[in-house]
């Protein structure tokens, strides 16, 4: 088992980031929150794990261990492959989702791309004890994971990337990121630097509204 990667950062995809390990370049599948918190050329320390299938053999990283342990827990429930799990892990924090399976939260849920009403009440009676209790810890830890800054003229770039990886049409993206612009340039007219994570989170309210 590949544990974790550790070195810099050769590229970065809307769902791929590439990190240099003793000169062998490590393709790792990430959500774009974790992405957001990666910068080309600066070092890079991911928890991973790895997905074996008969044609392939997939990294997927993530802010940190306990989000690897979610990623693989969620997986024991039927119907979760590492895809969908990694779409949960993108948009909620690895407490969030032990809260909304805890508080029987559909809602939460199905805010997810590819799970509806019923996959989400499915899910919530197969996971209820497997999540275990929240913790209180929601924060991404990847050189600020979620919740790293984007530049003035990064953010819209960042999300709509995000959003798309995601699986959301281009024209659902730019609607979101339209959506969510009031608050981006809020915070910058405050002096401080639009959020990543926080306007992921928001966007994607505005399209489960829209749905």
């Amino acid at each position: 088992m590949i544990a974790f990667v550790s070195g810099p950062v050769a590229s970065l995809a809307p769902d791929t980031a590439v990190v240099e390990v003793g000169g062998v370049g490590m393709a790792v599948q990430c959500t774009p929150g974790t992405l957001s918190g990666l910068r080309v050329g600066e070092p890079a320390r991911l928890a991973t794990s790895l997905v074996v299938r008969e044609d392939s053999l997939t990294l997927y990283g993530f802010a940190d261990d306990d989000e690897r342990q979610v990623f693989e827990l969620l997986q024991t429930a039927s119907g979760v492959g590492p895809r969908l799990a990694q779409a949960m892990l993108a948009v909620h924090t690895p407490d969030a989702l032990r809260q909304a399976v805890s508080a029987g939260d559909e809602k939460a849920l199905t805010a997810v791309p590819g799970i509806g009403k019923k996959g989400a009440q499915k899910l919530l009676l197969e996971l209820k004890d497997r999540l275990g209790e929240p913790t209180g810890t929601g924060a991404r830890a990847v050189r600020g994971g979620a919740g790293a800054p984007a530049g003035a003229a990064g953010w819209r770039d960042q999300l709509h990337t995000a959003l798309v990886g995601l699986g959301y049409a281009a024209k659902e993206a730019d609607e979101a990121v339209a959506a969510v612009s009031p608050q981006a340039e809020a915070a910058l007219a405050e002096g401080g630097t639009p959020q990543v994570g926080p306007l992921l989170k928001a966007a994607l309210q505005t399209l489960n509204r829209a749905r």
